[in-house]
């Protein structure tokens, strides 16, 4: 890395990865590494990425490597480590194989990389990055799971397509876990400042709120083979860039509860503050009964998952 720069490392240099590491060079913000256990596989990657940069004229190294020492000074690391989902699975189907993942590149990271914020993509999403904050042994504001900022926008996206309307003027909100248990907030949720409750039915809001958490399997099937990569490596270049220019962004992300919304020691999708500490802030929205017992029923859930599969 030349002297003086800032620097993000990107664990894992699969689809998603790779994408991730590409929308970041495009930001122009810092050198980027991108580690991966196979070390051609990732120093292909950056070497494509690399050669891009004249076409699409972004500056800043980006280096593909399979030793850990190299992430040391990043700032931000982003994980996404880790298997993909197959046609017929569940997110949870992956926690045995991928937890074991996670301890690895969690371990990788604290030794390396002890002062950075960390983003996790790697699925079931909301249980490895409750996972990844006991491995590391971070503060919990600096592990941060990436979920919230996807499934918002696969929900702005499907309301753009029913209403025919720009996506940058949808601003959706969507909480709970990153998975069938999602909570769509349709009352918190806007086209130019509109709530979508005053521009469509509710039969029209029910059904967008059902194809936005069944998002990520709809792709997983029309794929066949691996799972969605464009949006979920955006979404986390999204976050990382929040963090490490300090932009305070308001955006749904799993983090660590302690007593918000009813919920305590888990890991959820909830409204927050980005910055250069990570989680800045973290909002308690007013809901109703009916969305509140949504999201604590998300919240249970994978408390419950904890508990009886990785044992806290």
């Amino acid at each position: 890395m030349a002297s003086g720069r800032r620097k993000i490392a990107v664990i894992g240099a699969g689809n998603v990865g790779a994408t991730c590491a590409f929308v970041l060079a495009q930001m122009k913000i810092a050198d980027i590494v991108l580690l991966d256990i196979y070390e051609g596989f990732a120093k292909g990657k950056a070497l494509d990425m690399s050669q891009n940069a004249n076409v699409l004229n972004y500056d800043g190294t980006i280096t593909g490597t399979s030793d850990y020492k190299d992430i040391a000074g990043a700032e931000v690391v982003v994980v996404t480590s880790g298997f993909p989902r197959q046609p017929g699975m569940t997110r949870e189907d992956l926690i045995g194989k991928n937890a074991d993942i996670v301890s690895q590149v969690g371990s990788g990271i604290k030794d390396h990389a002890p002062d950075s914020v960390v983003i996790v993509v790697t699925n079931p999403l909301d249980l490895m990055t409750y996972h990844m904050q006991q491995v590391t042994g971070f503060p919990a504001e600096r592990v941060i799971g990436q979920a919230g900022v996807l499934d918002s926008a696969r929900m702005a996206h499907f309301i753009a397509l029913e209403l025919n309307c720009a996506e940058e003027d949808v601003s959706p909100m969507v909480l709970g876990g990153h998975g069938d248990t999602m909570v769509p907030l349709p009352r918190y949720t806007t086209v130019g400042g509109i709530p979508i409750t005053q521009l469509m039915s509710q039969e029209r809001i029910d059904a967008i709120s059902a194809r936005t958490a069944s998002g990520g399997g709809e792709i997983v099937k029309l794929l066949e083979r691996g799972s969605a990569f464009y949006a979920p490596g955006s979404a986390a270049a999204i976050m990382a860039e929040s963090v490490l220019n300090d932009r305070r962004r308001l955006i749904p992300a799993s983090c660590l509860l302690t007593g918000q919304y009813g919920l305590s020691d888990v890991y959820i999708g909830v409204p927050c503050i980005i910055g250069s500490n990570g989680v800045e802030k973290i909002f308690e929205l007013d809901l109703t009964e009916d969305e509140l017992q949504s999201l604590q029923g998300s919240g249970e859930f994978y408390k419950g998952q904890l508990k009886d599969v990785l044992g806290y």
